[in-house]
């Protein structure tokens, strides 16, 4: 990472490389405590050896070849109860970033999964810190796999499997990239394109107005999203009534048979 230049306001223009880290979540919330902080910030690393994501699951990345980075951003414009609205930006920019590569099967898997068909290609995890009902700092930890080639889960995809090129991305470039599709849509958050990027969110969402399979308790039970609250909860129909799922209450069913 030598020659780190996004083309951005602020976004990257500050960055910290790790050839390893445990975490660059845990470590960008370190810098933070510091109180010495550029916002913008990010914090990227080429192996990952203990990386986290949605539900206290860990994320499977071999060296060198994914994104691995953290992004330190102060969005002091959100209220507590506004924390899903920054999830849906830096979700369409990620969007963004990978519709350069990939033509189809492309999606969001709520809240803030990559999906390419049945198959998991990234993910984020956002941290914020609180300063009474505002949001002071947020850590964006986003890992995306890029040109990995095997996976132990079954629902794993890469870049470079998906676009099916036949050799490596540049990750440096990637990344830089990524910086500037994420801080367009963080700008556009700021300037108040709440309801524009909410319906661009629910466009690109995986399985959005269709039928299909979840599971909540052990239990299934076939649902169709059609919404998602301002508290990040999933609206759903199921059966004659409309019920609204946190990110712990329910889990998708994924038939890989169908990709």
């Amino acid at each position: 990472m030598h020659n780190f230049q996004p083309k951005t306001l602020f976004l990257g223009k500050n960055s910290i490389y790790l050839p390893s880290c445990h975490s660059t979540n845990d470590f960008a919330s370190e810098i933070i405590q510091t109180k010495q902080v550029f916002d913008g910030t990010i914090v990227i690393t080429s192996y990952q050896t203990a990386g986290r994501g949605q539900r206290g699951n860990t994320w499977e990345a071999l060296p060198n070849q994914n994104i691995t980075v953290s992004m330190i951003l102060k969005p002091d414009f959100l209220s507590i109860t506004q924390q899903f609205r920054l999830n849906m930006a830096v979700s369409l920019g990620i969007y963004e970033f990978l519709c350069k590569y990939l033509s189809d099967g492309l999606a969001i898997k709520w809240p803030n999964d990559i999906y390419v068909d049945n198959s998991k290609m990234g993910g984020v995890l956002i941290e914020n810190t609180l300063s009474g009902s505002r949001i002071a700092y947020s850590v964006i930890g986003i890992g995306l796999n890029i040109n990995q080639l095997s996976f132990l889960s079954d629902n794993a995809i890469s870049l470079r499997l998906a676009s099916q090129k036949f050799v490596d991305f540049e990750i440096e470039k990637l990344i830089e990239q990524l910086c500037e599709c994420i801080e367009k849509y963080y700008l556009q958050l700021k300037n108040g394109h709440t309801e524009v990027q909410k319906k661009k969110y629910l466009e690109r969402v995986f399985r959005f107005g269709e039928l299909h399979q979840y599971e909540q308790n052990g239990k299934r039970f076939l649902g169709k999203i059609i919404d998602v609250a301002e508290t990040g909860h999933l609206i759903m129909t199921v059966g004659e009534e409309v019920e609204m799922f946190d990110f712990k209450e329910i889990s998708f069913v994924i038939d890989k048979n169908l990709s």
